[in-house]
């Protein structure tokens, strides 16, 4: 009775504590449920990404690590500024600048060449149609004499009007004069008419004769003028690497040379037909010439007629000599803008061709000057580093003339702080964005 009554609390208190057991693993298992539910996984690298559940930041790529119950994402905003990619603000402490103001001169640096004064020139035109027989010009700029024989030419009109000389030469005096002025405005000469009634005979070629001394230059080659090669930037922007290398301001500030003429064979050739009233040659006259300066837009916007400059030849900048701008003429050629300022020579050594460099004082009393290391050229835009706060913001500018080693900034910077050198701030690997 007593192992009975034993057993029966043996029992009891078994059943008891696998009772609480159970309950205690059933309470367990559903807080650890809950737990898990409510787990969140975080970057190593990038605490703001924030998954339920494992896998990899969509930044870097790396694993997720589980974020702790306490662990709470904090951003500290002394630096959230500081965090914005390179394209966009650069961190550095390089020095800053301000940009000057006033009014400055400088003498600007112009190309310019020796040609003829197109005010002085003769041009030689057919007055009848028909064939060149006999041609004499065989190149451009070919000196000439007044009176020296230039082309024969046989026209039927020609020869028809002769003709119709010769049948009315013993009629009335009035039909022979109508005759002889109908002869002389086709372009024969006084003595060749008399010659004709003199011998009876037709002169089929007619002499074509040059009306003045100087250089004889064919009409469809184009006239001696100061073209430039090239006004915008050199290999800064031509390429599309310029802004990968030095890093400044790099368009020149005086436009190259113009090509001097040369002596190339003419197009004209014996054979050919020419029409009545047709220019076929141009006399240019070596007794006055004119020298031709290439302005670019930036410098031409600030010269006048009347300006004084003083120029001399490049194998020779000890040669110097003024002048005086004569004529501005605005021009468009080959696809590109600029001015030509003709300086009138009158007796001079010059000769036709010779290449000249001149400087031109200008005075600048707006805008705002930079040094030329402190602007960076993308492209057809000029971008300077401004500070704000610890960081340096890309931004774009409109600049004007270069002078020297100075910019001119035509966008209101006067309270600006820039970088002292852009191309310290340049990211080769990423593109600028600038906020304007």
């Amino acid at each position: 009775m007593r192992n009975s009554y034993i057993v029966k609390i043996l029992f009891s208190v078994f059943v008891a504590v696998s009772g609480l057991a159970a309950c205690k693993a059933k309470t367990d298992k559903s807080s650890h449920a809950k737990h898990k539910a409510g787990q969140q996984y975080t970057c190593p690298m990038h605490p703001q990404i924030i998954l339920s559940k494992p896998g990899k930041c969509p930044i870097c790529g790396m694993d997720l690590v589980l974020k702790e119950a306490n662990m709470e994402l904090v951003v500290d905003s002394s630096i959230a500024s500081l965090t914005k990619p390179v394209n966009a603000q650069v961190v550095a402490t390089i020095p800053v600048i301000q940009p000057e103001s006033g009014t400055r001169i400088y003498a600007s640096e112009v190309n310019g060449i020796i040609t003829y004064d197109t005010r002085n020139q003769t041009s030689i035109s057919s007055r009848v149609g028909g064939r060149v027989e006999r041609l004499l010009i065989k190149y451009n700029y070919q000196p000439v004499r007044k009176g020296q024989l230039i082309m024969e030419i046989y026209s039927p009109d020609l020869a028809a009007a002769q003709r119709e000389l010769l049948y009315v030469a013993h009629g009335s005096p009035e039909m022979l004069t109508g005759a002889r002025q109908r002869l002389q405005l086709l372009g024969m000469q006084p003595a060749q008419i008399d010659k004709v009634l003199a011998s009876g005979n037709i002169l089929y070629r007619i002499p074509v004769y040059s009306s003045s001394d100087g250089y004889i230059l064919e009409k469809s080659t184009t006239s001696p003028a100061a073209a430039p090669a090239a006004m915008a930037a050199s290999s800064a922007a031509g390429d599309g690497m310029g802004g990968m290398g030095g890093g400044s301001a790099v368009a020149p500030a005086a436009t190259p040379a113009p090509a001097a003429p040369t002596a190339s064979p003419v197009l004209l050739r014996e054979g050919q037909y020419v029409s009545a009233g047709e220019s076929l040659f141009i006399i240019y006259q070596a007794k006055a010439l004119v020298a031709e300066f290439a302005f670019p837009p930036q410098l031409a916007a600030r010269i006048k007629t009347g300006q004084k400059l003083l120029f001399f030849p490049t194998s020779d900048d000890n040669a110097m000599r003024s002048g005086t701008i004569g004529l501005i003429e605005p021009v468009f050629r080959n696809g590109l803008n600029f001015t030509l300022a003709r300086v009138y020579l009158g007796e001079n050594n010059f000769q036709v061709g010779q290449l000249l460099a001149a400087n031109v004082p200008v005075v600048y009393s707006d805008g705002w000057w930079l040094p030329k290391k402190a602007v960076w050229r993308l492209g057809n835009k000029s971008i300077v580093f401004r500070k704000e706060k610890e960081v340096y913001v890309p931004v774009q500018v409109e600049t004007g003339i270069e002078a020297k080693d100075m910019i001119q900034v035509i966008t209101s910077i006067g309270n600006w702080k820039v970088a002292s050198n852009a191309s310290y701030l340049v990211d080769s690997e990423s593109f600028i964005k600038t906020n304007n």
